[in-house]
């Protein structure tokens, strides 16, 4: 069915206006149009008692259209004021009764209509919500105002905040629902509920008239101050936080009129700026990812991945064996001895119960994925292997090795895919008679942790390979990309400059820990030096020779890495980098690295006038 909104009324009085768009039915200005007519339509006729407000196919609404944002000038400059127009002159203050009967999903926009109805009937596992931070905007249908007035203030901050969403059984206990009901009686249910408010045996409850739920101002007003200050600290470059918070205290200062103002404005405002360019961009890149040209499209299923062998059990290898165990995938971790293969499984062990620590796992999952690993020695379990993941130091005599012996012992429809984060993989596989099933497959540490995940594709490996592991990488829950090969693939390829821009500048004269603050102060979590200390000079120092190798006019051949190694220094796993890391505490900046700078700076000497 295309995108409409209808109405249909019955015997029983009842106009059932019904919004549809498949599959999740999206709101736009234009539907925000027809909605308005149609309600208008119900008021004036003679023989409607009551309205009731739904989505077809099992779907109340996810919201209002994502794409608007991408083009502020159109549809959205036209939405801001709708908060007034549609939900409150239209649905709150109508003359007759409406309620809403919703289903699968009323998120954003759509909740806002909902909570705009006198009732809201759900049907079970109903999921409720307002994401709309996470694109950078605020709720602009009067959600600022409404949600704290039926769940309370605290409630509403979490939900807002952290685009946190609710089931219909939680939204019931916390008023946010009013019934619950079966899929197939909800309409039914919905339309008595409505007749009898009509009739006067139910409360006729207008949501921006609610004020039991706030609470005491002063109280209302301390959760706010509480809440803005825990937006500085995770968020401090996000403006949509304290937006929000803006909006919601306007509303209980002076009401909820006074409240939908400013949040049209701040709506109008957020729409346009870079933040909410951004999130929006990001929202639809990442969705794209899982459509690539040749491979998703041309009708080939998905092998069935249960067994993955993975080489080197360090911080990578023990990383994406936590995550593939987690994913119900069994690992067979294979070390080249037993104390490190002992180490890997602790380490294995170690990632699961942070996990657990930190409420992401159960004790039910952990135990369930603890069992899917095994720890072997050598390569008999490996001919039964689905796919190998090769996760061992950046050393193209070592990889070659390891992938020609795979070549033997490897059934010949197993996928043979490498971490390297920038060797190229004709290199690593050119010992082989197999390229079609050679690819990479590049996590980033913590590989349990860290979302995405680089495929890189040479010509010849085969689309099916492609496809098997975009699959696995979906039931990890990563975001896979697919690139093709070269020297440092597509992310460390962009991110290789990021890198060689700090040592310039330190060579120049300035001070490194200057350079991470900055870098801190713009947003991200932590500077390049600190960074570099995460990775390991090691590491550092094996990418840079091949970028080195591919790019030699375009790097910057800076000796810091070589003589901070001289030093016994090799970053965090050493505890020595640019940091002094101790367990248990923050990296500290640490004055003793500074002589070797200065010597590092001698002998590449490009300081204008040595200064």
């Amino acid at each position: 069915m295309a995108m409409a909104v209808t109405m249909e009324v019955g015997n029983d009085g009842v106009a059932v206006i019904s919004i549809s768009n498949p599959p999740l039915n999206i709101i736009n200005a234009a539907m925000l149009a027809a909605l308005k007519e149609k309600f208008g339509e119900a008021t004036r006729r003679r023989d409607v008692k009551a309205i009731v407000l739904t989505g077809k196919g099992g779907r109340f609404s996810g919201g209002f259209d994502i794409n608007a944002f991408q083009n502020p000038s159109g549809d959205t400059s036209d939405r801001t004021i709708e908060s007034i127009d549609l939900v409150l002159n239209t649905i709150e203050d109508c003359k007759k009764p409406v309620v809403a009967a919703i289903e699968g999903l009323a998120l954003g926009g759509g909740l806002e209509l909902a909570m705009g109805c006198h009732a809201r009937i759900a049907a079970p596992k109903t999921q409720l919500g307002l994401p709309e931070l996470t694109l950078g905007v605020i709720p602009g249908l009067g959600g600022t105002q409404s949600l704290p007035r039926l769940v309370g203030v605290s409630k509403a901050i979490e939900m807002m905040l952290f685009s946190k969403p609710i089931m219909s059984e939680e939204g019931k206990l916390l008023g946010l629902i009013d019934e619950i009901a079966t899929s197939e009686e909800l309409v039914r249910v919905s339309r008595l509920h409505a007749l009898e408010i009509s009739d006067g045996r139910k409360p006729w409850v207008r949501s921006l008239h609610r004020t039991d739920k706030i609470g005491s101002l002063s109280e209302a007003q301390q959760l706010l101050r509480t809440a803005r200050e825990q937006a500085k600290r995770t968020a401090p470059n996000m403006p949509q936080h304290l937006a929000c918070l803006d909006a919601v205290e306007e509303g209980l200062l002076h009401g909820g009129y006074k409240g939908l103002l400013k949040e049209a404005a701040v709506s109008k405002e957020l729409v346009q700026s870079n933040t909410t360019k951004a999130l929006t961009h990001l929202f639809f890149a990442q969705r794209a990812t899982a459509k690539v040209p040749n491979i998703t499209d041309v009708g080939l299923k998905p092998n069935h991945v249960k067994k993955v062998g993975i080489i080197g059990g360090g911080i990578m290898g023990s990383g994406i064996a936590t995550s593939l165990m987690l994913s119900n995938i069994t690992v067979f971790l294979k070390e080249i001895n037993s104390e490190y293969l002992l180490k890997g499984m602790k380490t294995v062990e170690a990632n699961i119960q942070s996990l657990v620590a930190r409420g992401k796992v159960t004790q039910d999952k952990a135990r369930k994925a603890l069992s899917m690993l095994e720890g072997v020695s050598d390569y008999s379990e490996f001919k039964e292997m689905d796919m190998v993941i090769e996760a061992v130091i950046e050393d193209i005599p070592l990889k070659q090795e390891i992938f020609s012996e795979l070549e033997k012992v490897c059934s010949s429809c197993c996928i043979l895919a490498t971490n390297t984060s920038s060797i190229d993989l004709n290199v690593i596989g050119e010992k082989t008679k197999s390229p079609d099933r050679i690819i990479g497959a590049h996590f980033f540490s913590p590989a349990h942790i860290m979302p995405l995940l680089e495929i890189i594709r040479t010509e010849k490996t085969s689309p099916q390979v492609i496809l098997d592991l975009l699959t696995v990488g979906k039931i990890m829950k990563k975001v896979p990309i697919v690139v093709l090969n070269c020297t440092g693939f597509a992310v460390n390829r962009s991110f290789f400059p990021y890198m060689q821009i700090p040592h310039l500048l330190v060579h120049l004269g300035v001070d490194l820990f200057r350079i991470d603050r900055a870098i801190r102060n713009f947003g991200f979590p932590l500077g390049p030096f600190q960074l570099q200390d995460l990775g390991g000079f090691r590491l550092g120092k094996a990418s840079g020779k091949e970028y080195e190798n591919a790019f030699p006019d375009r790097t910057f051949g800076s000796p810091l890495t070589e003589l901070l190694l001289k030093n016994g220094r090799n970053g965090k796993s050493n505890g020595k980098g640019f940091y002094v890391h101790e367990k248990g505490s923050k990296p500290k900046p640490d004055p003793s690295v500074l002589p070797i700078i200065d010597e590092s700076r001698k002998l590449m000497n490009i300081m204008p006038g040595g200064k």
